[in-house]
């Protein structure tokens, strides 16, 4: 098993004739993803390294009823429009690359896709990679490889810092999902962690946090909440960060005493979580719980 994407996993790419809708298209063909119809109004009858152009993801469904799932190239400003067309044509899985978009346009789409049961990965993220079976996304494939931790992250470099320091110790990946760095997002921590409990590869799961917001504090209660029985390993990226600056990410700052590193490592710890310093110590962690 895997989460959200396998081999079978039949992609549409919105904004495929972008220049990084293109480039991107070509990166996952090539790590062996299958994408079976692009879209771009007005480019329909095209072709992007073979694969044809639509004009809407109405018109690619209709010509491809296998497509489940959607990886949005699209620039911000009509981005929400591209979630909401996917989601029309009955699209089950979205990766929403953009970034830029709107707070509350992202809470407007958010909402409405959990109404409809649409699950949507981002906005500004770096995508899902089940090694070895399918990546939709902008990850650089090589540095993950198949195996037993699931990944979830806030941070797109951190995600492929910590998935390498995986790799090289041989214990690989299950699925890698990078959630997005934005204030709201679709996929949360939590919901990665439920999906996560009932896939039998992943024996282990990472959390890669950041500072901003209250997700990690979330995840934490969640984890003794439920009695998470899987083992959890995190890393909170921003403990040096100056309080009440905006510190890249649009969702990381710091306010009013919540979201920053320390508190974040505190609830992880009372969890019963480790908490690595540094994306190298999470795989020896990992290898010291798993006794591998």
């Amino acid at each position: 098993m895997t989460v959200l994407v396998n081999k079978d996993t039949q992609v549409v790419v919105q904004g495929i004739t972008g220049r990084e809708g293109s480039f991107h298209t070509k990166a996952m063909l090539d790590y062996g993803t299958k994408i079976v119809a692009g879209v771009t109004p007005g480019k329909g009858g095209q072709s992007v390294y073979g694969v044809p152009v639509y004009d809407s993801v109405h018109d690619a469904v209709s010509k491809h009823p296998e497509i489940n799932t959607s990886i949005i190239f699209v620039p911000s400003p009509y981005a929400p429009d591209a979630v909401y067309e996917a989601m029309e044509a009955g699209i089950d899985v979205i990766v929403l690359i953009t970034e830029h978009i709107p707070v509350h346009d992202s809470m407007k789409f958010i909402r409405y896709a959990k109404l409809r049961g649409v699950r949507i990965i981002g906005p500004n993220c770096p995508g899902i990679i089940s090694p070895g079976e399918s990546k939709v996304g902008i990850m650089p494939g090589h540095v993950f490889s198949k195996g037993m931790i699931g990944i979830v992250s806030r941070s797109g470099t951190l995600t492929y810092e910590v998935a390498y320091a995986i790799t090289k110790v041989g214990l690989g990946q299950s699925t890698a999902v990078g959630i997005g760095g934005d204030p709201i997002t679709g996929m949360s921590m939590i919901d990665m962690l439920e999906l996560f409990r009932e896939d039998n590869e992943t024996k282990a799961v990472v959390l890669i946090g950041e500072i901003g917001g209250d997700m990690e504090e979330r995840a934490a209660e969640y984890i003794r909440r439920s009695n998470y029985e899987k083992p959890v390993i995190a890393f909170v990226a921003g403990r040096t960060a100056p309080p009440g600056k905006r510190m890249g990410h649009a969702g990381a700052i710091i306010s009013m005493g919540a979201g920053d590193a320390e508190s974040k490592i505190r609830a992880f710890e009372a969890s019963g979580v480790k908490v690595a310093s540094t994306p190298v110590e999470v795989a020896k962690l990992l290898k010291d719980v798993l006794k591998v």
